[in-house]
This record gives structure tokens, C-alpha cells and sequence, in this order.
């Protein structure tokens, strides 16, 4: 009987910790960028409170896919993938998504003050910009086509700027135009597996993909990934970055770039696997060899 029972809770845990999505948690890796370029990461009083920041993010961001589901349980549930999400498939009830929601609001605005930032003010202007932003997406913004790709975009924006705040780092123009071509690029790769399916199965995921299809997707993606590596190419070349940065071989990282934005592209349009880029990220190897040859070059090139 007693087993029986913590079976039942057991399950009862793993299903809210699915309607947290903890897997898209890794977006939230954004709010490191400031320290990270700026030859900082490995600096205790720089890496704590961003470590913070980025816990406060995880918290706001799954306080946002609650109300997601909540919003849209009942389309979730025609969705081939969607269906087996906690709301919509019953494992977890509409008063529990409601209370997890609050849960992880309070506790995002909670963490704010550990970072000790002396900036803690537009931490709490940030984070709840976001909330709200996030909340007019789910409610009506991702209804319109291209303003909802370009709002996913901007929420990365805002988690640089966050780290950036939180430890009195100067963001770089570079660093945030990069950051928005970057988000651009994956959310119209993840509007191409949206209307793959509307193709297949005639049922939209989204009311906003009647403004897209599969030419004017693909040649969107292929100008933003080629916009997005002229932009880094230039950012590493700028006298300013070679001057901060103490080299002039930050260049050199741009064969991963390209290599990772080509990837992308194969996945999208020769393979047909533009789904969660989360996903992509966990499961190909080589766009995760992309990831960690960029980060071991730029390791070398100005931490060592």
C-alpha cells in the first residue's frame, strides 16, 4: 500500500517537472554570454551572481510554459507531439499548472537578490518585461506571423542584457544583434517543422503559420544565417574586440559558426528535422561538436 503510494507521487513529481520543461532550461545558457566575452567566466564574483540570474530565468521561463499549456490545452491536444504534455494529456490538472505557475514566478523574482548586484533594480525591470512580453505572446502575439518569431528573438536579447546587468558588463552592439540573428535563425527553423505538419496532417500547431510557407521560410533562414555570419565575422575582426580581447585570432572561430549554421540548414531542408532546436542540440553530434570546438577555440584563443 505504502509502496503503492509513492509510486503514484513519484509520477505525480515527474510529471510537473515535464510541465517545466527543464530541457529548455539550456536557452537560459544566454545570460553567460557578457562574462563569457568579456573574459570573465571564470571569475567567482562574475560567475555567482550570473549563475543566479540564470536560475531566475529557468524559473520565469517554466512559469511561462505553464501558462503556455494551460492556454492552449485544448489545441495541444490535436497536436501529434503536443498531446503528451502533462495539461493536455491529463497527468497534470488545470489548478496544479495554475499553482506551478505562481510557484515559479515568486520564485524568480525570489532569486534576484542573492546575485547582489548593485544593478538588483532593472534585474526586477527585466525579468518582469519578459514575464509580460511572454504572457502577451502566449495570450495573442504568436497569433501574428513574423512578430512572434521576432519576439522569441528578443527574449534572448533580454537574457544577455540581464547577465550583462547583473554584473555591470558593458554589452557590445555585436553581442546583441548576434544574439537576435541567432534566436531569428532557430525560431524560423522551428516554424518550418510547424508547417511541415500543417502540411501533413491540414491541423495548424499555430494560428500564425497561415503567414508562412516552406519557400518563404527556407529563403528567410538562408538570408538570416548568411546575415548572422557576416555579422560575427565582422564582430571578430572589429578593432574594438581585438583590442579587449587582446588578439587578433578571434577569427578563427568562424569555421564553427559556418559549420553550425550549415547543420541547421541540412536538418531543416535536406533531412526534415527543424524541430525543437533544444533537441537538436542534445541529440546531433554534430552541431554539439560545433558547440564545444567554438568554445575550446575561443578558450585558447583568449583565456589561455
Amino acid at each position: 500500500m505504502v509502496f503503492c503510494s509513492l509510486n503514484r507521487i513519484f509520477a505525480a513529481m515527474i510529471h510537473y517537472i515535464q510541465l517545466l520543461r527543464p530541457l529548455q532550461w539550456l536557452k537560459n545558457i544566454f545570460v553567460f554570454a557578457p562574462i563569457f566575452f568579456s573574459n570573465n567566466l571564470l571569475k567567482p564574483d562574475y560567475f555567482w551572481p550570473t549563475l543566479v540570474v540564470f536560475a531566475s530565468f529557468c524559473m520565469i521561463s517554466s512559469s511561462i510554459y505553464c501558462f503556455n499549456d494551460l492556454r492552449d490545452v485544448e489545441a495541444d491536444r490535436l497536436h501529434p507531439k503536443k498531446c503528451h504534455r502533462p495539461i493536455a494529456s491529463g497527468k497534470v490538472s488545470v489548478r496544479g499548472g495554475y499553482a506551478m505557475m505562481l510557484l515559479c514566478t515568486i520564485a524568480s523574482f525570489a532569486l534576484i537578490p542573492l546575485a547582489m548586484s548593485p544593478n538588483t533594480p532593472y534585474l526586477y525591470i527585466i525579468v518582469a518585461a519578459y514575464w509580460l512580453m511572454n504572457i502577451g505572446y502566449c495570450i495573442r502575439l504568436k497569433q501574428i506571423a513574423i512578430l512572434d518569431v521576432s519576439i522569441i528573438a528578443v527574449g534572448f536579447v533580454m537574457r544577455v542584457l540581464a547577465g550583462g546587468v547583473t554584473t555591470d558588463i558593458w554589452i557590445s552592439h555585436w553581442l546583441v544583434m548576434m544574439t537576435f540573428l541567432v534566436a531569428l535563425f532557430l525560431a524560423f527553423t522551428k516554424r518550418n517543422d510547424d508547417y511541415r505538419i500543417y502540411e501533413q496532417t491540414g491541423t495548424k500547431p499555430r494560428v500564425s503559420i497561415t503567414g508562412y510557407n516552406k519557400t518563404f521560410i527556407n529563403e528567410a533562414t538562408a538570408i538570416i544565417a548568411s546575415v548572422t555570419l557576416v555579422c560575427y565575422i565582422m564582430y571578430t575582426m572589429s578593432p574594438e574586440v581585438i583590442e579587449r580581447m587582446g588578439t587578433r585570432y578571434v577569427y578563427l572561430t568562424s569555421g564553427w559558426v559556418l559549420a553550425g549554421l550549415l547543420r541547421y540548414l541540412q536538418n531543416m531542408i535536406v533531412f526534415g528535422l527543424s524541430g525543437s532546436p533544444t533537441k537538436s542540440l542534445v541529440k546531433d553530434h554534430f552541431i554539439q561538436l560545433c558547440i564545444l570546438g567554438w568554445i575550446a577555440s575561443f578558450f585558447v584563443i583568449i583565456y589561455l
